[in-house]
């Protein structure tokens, strides 16, 4: 069986922050499907073979259960594989993203850190890739 996993997150403003992504993260536009109001009802990003899908937060069935962060503290985080760190580390510094974790060489052979978007959306990035190291 073949699988895919594609993390989802939702925004209090998923417009804007589909222009952030893409300038400071690096994503792409795939696809972006906007509600009658101008809002984002669902948009996919990705970024080199991988995906985030984002939207905005709704009072809906699936809002009820997903939303933006509310505090300092999450249960789930991308980790986005990238060759140029200290390129994506300077350009989210000078966005003026919130670093968590400085950029830091560790012990496995990764050099890492961690940020929090604008919106508060916690994100890892690394060079670690367990698909080309065999991890």
């Amino acid at each position: 069986m073949n699988s895919t996993i594609i993390p989802t997150l939702r925004y209090a403003n998923a417009g804007a922050m589909i222009g952030w992504l893409c300038s400071v993260f690096g994503f792409e536009r795939r696809a972006v499907h906007e509600s009658e109001d101008g809002g984002v009802l669902h948009a996919e990003l990705v970024h080199g073979d991988g995906m985030v899908m984002i939207g905005d937060a709704r009072n809906d069935a699936f809002g009820a259960f997903q939303a933006p962060p509310d505090d300092a503290k999450v249960t789930q985080s991308p980790y986005v594989v990238v060759e140029d760190i200290d390129q994506l580390y300077a350009a989210v510094q000078a966005a003026g993203a919130t670093v968590v974790m400085d950029l830091e060489d560790k012990d496995y052979g990764s050099r890492e850190f961690s940020c929090r978007d604008p919106e508060g959306h916690l994100w890892n990035f690394g060079t670690y890739d367990p698909w080309r190291t065999g991890a």
